[in-house]
């Protein structure tokens, strides 16, 4: 992408505005992301029907406040905890100190997929190939 920049070479991708466990992410195909903790175990593909906008090739897409038939195809690719994250609390001359830590759950996803309105699941090799017979 870093090249396509140098030449002046529009670098076009697909991407959407999705709401995922009350957060919003601007994802594209093939993307990873960590979001709040899924309850769904490490392998399984989910769809998330919260889709706020979609951008093909400039075409924009608002929903209001979401668009209708849109949806996001992702798997979860693991279960971990995020960086500790250190909370100190201070008062001084008083002798008052208190030091807690925090570590978030999160899930690591890969978006498989972005289907915009109206548009379908391509079909595998497999299944046109079963049309065919």
């Amino acid at each position: 992408m870093y090249i396509c920049r140098l030449l002046n070479i529009n670098f076009i991708v697909m991407y959407a505005i999705v709401e995922i466990a009350g957060q919003q992410f601007k994802v594209s195909k093939d993307q990873k992301v960590y979001v709040h903790r899924l309850a769904q175990d490490e392998g399984t593909a989910i769809i998330f029907d919260k889709v706020l906008l979609i951008d093909d090739n400039n075409n924009i897409t608002l929903g209001a406040p979401a668009i209708e038939g849109a949806s996001v195809e992702a798997k979860i690719l693991q279960h971990l905890k995020g960086d500790k994250v250190i909370v100190f609390k201070k008062k001084r001359r008083k002798g008052y100190k208190k030091k807690n830590g925090h570590r978030q759950y999160l899930t690591q996803i890969v978006i498989e997929g972005i289907n915009a309105v109206g548009t379908k699941k391509k079909a595998t090799k497999k299944e046109t190939a079963e049309a065919a017979e």
